[in-house]
């Protein structure tokens, strides 16, 4: 069983800046991108940012661009993804997953509200 696991979610005013964490298995994360997704309530899961092996980012959803970082710390074999400026709609669920293996970690809840 590959176990990708998230955390960091909860509850934040807006405003607010989190940083959420994805920790990888060793065997894959040197060798494989990774992605964050997110499904608020009522809608489709979503690309949030993803980040190639190199370290390369990619960011899919246009509202984030400019307040969401993703980076990688391949001493740790962990991916961030940095939010800041946090709005009422960037409430989600927020999941990792290994890009191309289909292994997806549990889910994070991030609740905006003031």
């Amino acid at each position: 069983q590959v176990q990708v696991v998230e955390s960091g979610g909860g509850s934040v005013q807006p405003g607010g800046s989190p940083r959420l964490s994805c920790a990888v298995p060793g065997s894959y994360f040197s060798s494989h991108g990774v992605g964050w997704y997110r499904q608020a309530p009522g809608r489709q899961r979503e690309l949030v940012a993803s980040i190639s092996s190199g370290g390369s980012p990619y960011y899919a959803n246009s509202p984030v661009k400019g307040r969401f970082i993703i980076s990688r710390d391949n001493a740790k074999n962990t991916v961030y993804l940095q939010m800041d400026d946090l709005k009422p709609e960037d409430t989600a669920v927020y999941y990792c997953t290994i890009s191309g293996m289909g292994y997806w970690g549990q889910g994070t809840q991030v609740t905006v509200s003031s």
